[in-house]
Parts: C-alpha cells; structure tokens; sequence
C-alpha cells in the first residue's frame, strides 16, 4: 500500500510516532480580526491512517505519513503505488513539490523533474515524449536519482525515453499496460504512481509546524494580478506565452529564485536555467542560472559544429555568439521584485531582452530606468511568488 505524504503543502503533515488516531494538538489563537477576517480561537486538524516512512529526512529520524480525509484532488494520499520500493519522506516531499507543478501545466503534454523540491527540468511539448526530453535537456545532471511528475498517461514511447536512466518515482495520471511492463521490467525500484486526472489546484488553507506552533496561510493558487509592462520597450505578444510558462516555474521555484525560459520549439517551452535557493538574487542569477544556460546552450544541435569527436571545443567565438543568440531570446523571472538594479545589469550583460517580475519595490524606477537605458522589456505581476 502506498505510504502516504507529509502534506506540507497542500493537504497534509508529518508527525513521529504511530498512534492509532491522530488528532492535532490544539493550537491556540487569539481571536482578532486580520485583513477583513476573524480567525478561529482553536485549530483543530485530524488525520488518519498512520503509515510509517521507511526513515526520516535523513535514516537516522523516524517518520510517518497521516492522511487528510477530507482531500478529494489527486494527490499523494490518494494515489496507487503500482510498482517499485516503499516511499520516503523525501520520495513523498518531492513526489508532492513535482504534483503541485504539474497542476500549472495540466491542459496540456508537460513534464516536471525535480530534486529537491526544485524544477531541475520543466517542459512543454507537442507530445510527452518530447516534453520528457526537453525537461530532461535542462539538466541532465541533477536529473539522476529525480523525482518526475507528467500531466498525461504514460505511454511506451515516454516510458522507453528513461532506459538507462536513474529514476526514483514516475507519477502520472494513469499508465498504457505496455509503458507500465516496460518501466516494471527496467527497475525492481522506480516507484510508480498513478493519482488520477491533475487538474489545476484549489484554493484551500496549508499548515507548516514549526516548534511552538503551527502556521495556517491560503495556498498559493492565484499566479498574477496583472501583467503590464512597465518599460518604453513593449513586451512582444509573440514572447508573452513563455513568459508566463517562465513565471510558473519561478513560482515553484524555491527562493531566491532567477529561471530562464526558452521557446525550443514554436508554442512549445523549457527550463533552459535554474538559480534556485541562494541568499541574494544575484547570485541565484550569475552563479546558478546563466551558467546552467551556457551548459545547455554548449549541448544543442547548432553547438555540436563547435566541438571536436572528442569534446574539446574548437570554435569559442561560434560557441559565445550562439549562447548571445540563446540568451536574447529567453524570458528571465525572479519570484520577487529587485531592490537593486543589479540583476538588471547582469541581465542585459548576458544579452537577455525580457524580464518578467513581480514589481513592488519602493526603487523599481531603478531597475525600470535601467531596462530604458539597455532597451529591455520587463513585465510587472503585481503578485510576489517567494517559497520556503
């Protein structure tokens, strides 16, 4: 049976121990009225179903996993485990991280690889398939041992894409009998989970325990405010859907975060760079996210001319003026406003044209000024997308 996820997201939470009813210790709130509304005196939340974790975050911690039973959408806690070893905490953490952007993605053939809780690999395609190797193409690397979530059923062509290939859990909508054979007979490990349609998340309230408390918020559902551009260089409509696909993958990104997008394909979008996590943006953008572009700019097609049959690199000025090409044609999104015109900077010195952010900063003039002066389009969401 399918151990069931710490839903510190959505609709769930860890607790030690397996009593055999759980009921949240009470968690007490003065009653006063906060933006319009009144909160309650007592939280009481109750779960079910305790099922022990293999381990901990780390194997010298227990775990278990109680369900919500008021959780109707697909979900960790409702899925079937159909193949492959008995689920972590950190399998389940990631496994719901991956879920909760798949729902972004789910009117359409896309693909979530994460590690970390962090999108190392996000795309789109005409096919899943293809969006399993464009999300893949992002970064192979940390791809190894991932978590993958796709939106729509597996099929052999996509099962057959990850021979070879570390996986830890496949979740997916359902599997065609044949992917589902030929991913049991590829690994005695890969979990395999079917939830159930995705569809877009639901508003609802989220709890995260800290020691001492609980803190209840809203579930961060909505996406944008607005999306005015707020430069003398106009945002192309031709550019406004990857900006968007940029923009939910930068909400799903953990903070500091900096993501570029990339049309690969007409209509058709990936993660070309990830700066995840880092204590300032600007290193999630010059450390992380430029340089993981540079890394996948050097392994497409139109860069393999550039190298030797050994991998050496043999034309350095055809290889910079491609990553100029690619870097002019990204969209570069930043989960929350910039104080400094700093990232603007290292943007436009990377070659980047379009910029989408939340806006909010007492000193956006700067950064607007700055986009003026390099003739950069920067959209404004009016809606900050910070995660811890």
């Amino acid at each position: 049976m399918l151990s069931r996820p710490p839903r510190l997201n959505a609709c769930g939470f860890v607790a030690h121990g397996i009593p055999q009813f759980f009921l949240l210790k009470k968690a007490i709130f003065r009653v006063e009225k906060h933006k319009g509304k009144y909160m309650s005196e007592e939280l009481i939340l109750k779960f079910v179903d305790p099922q022990p974790m293999r381990y901990g975050e780390n194997s010298h911690q227990s775990a278990v996993f109680y369900r919500d039973p008021t959780c109707t959408e697909a979900s960790l806690a409702t899925a079937k485990q159909l193949w492959g070893k008995e689920l972590s905490y950190n399998n389940i953490v990631d496994a719901d991280a991956a879920l909760e952007m798949a729902r972004e993605f789910s009117d359409g053939n896309a693909v979530v690889i994460v590690k970390h809780m962090n999108p190392c690999g996000l795309a789109t395609g005409e096919s899943l398939r293809e969006a399993m190797e464009a999300a893949w193409a992002g970064d192979p690397v940390s791809a190894f041992g991932s978590v993958i979530a796709v939106t729509r059923k597996v099929d052999l062509n996509t099962a057959e894409f990850l021979k070879g290939k570390f996986v830890e859990i496949l979740l997916a909508p359902a599997f065609d009998d044949d992917a589902l054979e030929f991913l049991k007979n590829k690994s005695k490990d890969i979990r395999l989970l079917e939830v159930g349609e995705i569809k877009k998340a639901i508003h609802c309230k989220v709890y995260k325990h800290v020691i001492g408390g609980m803190l209840v918020q809203d579930r961060d559902v909505d996406t944008y405010e607005k999306f005015e551009c707020v430069t003398k260089a106009q945002f192309p409509k031709n550019k406004e859907d990857l900006a968007r696909f940029t923009w939910l993958v930068t909400k799903h990104t953990k903070s500091n975060a900096i993501v570029m997008g990339y049309e690969y394909k007409p209509g058709y979008f990936q993660v070309m760079g990830l700066g995840p996590g880092q204590p300032n943006r600007i290193d999630s953008n010059l450390r992380l996210c430029q340089p993981r572009v540079r890394d996948n700019v050097a392994r497409m097609e139109e860069a393999k001319a550039f190298f030797d049959e050994n991998g050496k690199l043999i034309n350095e000025a055809g290889l910079k003026e491609l990553e100029k090409k690619v870097f002019g044609e990204v969209v570069m999104g930043s989960d929350a406003f910039f104080p400094f015109p700093d990232n603007v900077e290292a943007a436009h010195d990377a070659g980047v044209r379009y910029i989408v952010q939340p806006g909010g900063s007492k000193k956006d003039d700067l950064s607007i000024e700055k986009c003026d002066e390099f003739g950069i389009a920067m959209v404004f969401t009016g809606m900050r997308h910070f995660r811890h």
